[in-house]
């Protein structure tokens, strides 16, 4: 259906894509932060499992889809370099918020588990790479790693939010998080269901993305990881984006930080769903060495995020965090470096 399209028309599906993700993004904060108090789970939680998955749907679909149709670098790129987007998108959001360093003023201590299971679920496809082409029905064992390990840190999350055996110092500029509304169950479930609805329509959006994004990667002679790091990724993170400065705007910034963390750590699962989707074997031994450059900038990033978590630097140049600065000119210089490379 989409390789009929002219070129004006498949750059006008993608758009419009585009924009309905733009949109629900905005509208899924509000819903998350009245969930996080109904529920009364926390923001971090709410932020890090349900807020941060459902951003990332159409991101899913687009990695699933290109998977499923044999092309293993678009899939690959679209996930790992929404990680890197999503990750700039936060020191965005602490631009956006001129009181203090966001990694200051959000603290709480389950951001900073979920930034160590982000980093962990980075790594094992860097270890699977390495590894033999292993498959088992077209499926690596490590994309079963993936998922058991995913769901094992949201456990363990949970449980550290619960119980905390460490706990951030308070300062002045310290927001905790305080529940808006009352936690009444029994209206919690239309919020749930509003969200699910949202989800569902995000899922649409992303596989016309997907559609059209490897249509014009074709039609225009692009790369197919050029097309995922920096067009699919970066249209697919959007939701990130809005969620995170509209959550600041609301003052729910550990939700806002919460978001970015645990929308990373779901998109580590695209490459597992893709490892599925991909039936010519095991998805990380059919991209190219080119392709984990993005891993290893996802690394990079995650690891001068989890820095700014723990330091909680106050300040900073240019009323940021240097953690922030950091981000924004390591992703600069990672598009600047693959447009280079093409």
């Amino acid at each position: 259906m989409f390789a009929a399209l002219s070129t004006p028309a498949l750059v006008a599906a993608f758009a419009a894509a585009a924009l309905v993700v733009l949109i629900l993004g905005t509208r899924m904060t509000g819903l998350a932060d009245r969930i996080a108090d109904r529920t009364g789970l926390g923001e971090a939680l709410v932020g890090g499992v349900l807020l941060g998955a459902s951003t990332s749907l159409s991101g899913t679909v687009v990695s699933v889809t290109s998977a499923l149709e044999g092309q293993a670098s678009l899939a690959f790129a679209n996930g790992i370099g929404g990680i890197a987007a999503q990750t700039a998108f936060l020191a965005v959001a602490d631009l956006m918020y001129r009181r203090a360093n966001l990694e200051h003023t959000s603290a709480e201590i389950a951001n900073v588990v979920q930034g160590a299971l982000l980093f962990l679920l980075l790594s094992v496809p860097l270890v699977a790479y390495t590894l033999p082409e292993w498959s088992v029905w077209g499926v690596h064992p490590v994309s079963v790693a993936m998922l058991v390990i995913y769901a094992s840190g949201v456990y363990v999350t949970h449980r550290v939010r619960e119980n905390p055996m460490w706990r951030p110092v308070s300062t002045g500029d310290t927001q905790e998080d305080t529940p808006d509304e009352a936690q009444h169950s029994g209206a919690a479930w239309r919020l749930v269901g509003g969200f699910a609805v949202m989800m569902a329509v995000l899922a649409v959006a992303g596989y016309v993305i997907a559609q059209t994004g490897g249509q014009m990667a074709a039609r225009f002679g692009l790369s197919q990881t050029i097309v995922g790091a920096l067009m699919t990724a970066v249209v697919t993170s959007m939701p990130e984006l809005v969620t995170t400065v509209a959550a600041v705007r609301r003052g729910a910034f550990q939700l806002a930080v919460g978001g970015i963390i645990g929308g990373n750590t779901f998109d580590t699962l695209f490459l597992s769903l893709s490892d599925f989707g991909y039936r010519d074997g095991s998805i990380y031994h059919a991209i190219q060495t080119a392709d984990l450059f993005w891993l290893a900038i996802g690394l990079v990033m995650t690891a001068v995020l989890m820095i700014g978590l723990i330091v909680r630097e106050r300040g900073g140049p240019l009323r940021i965090g240097t953690e922030s600065l950091l981000l924004l000119l390591i992703y600069a210089g990672a598009i600047a470096a693959q447009i280079a490379l093409g």
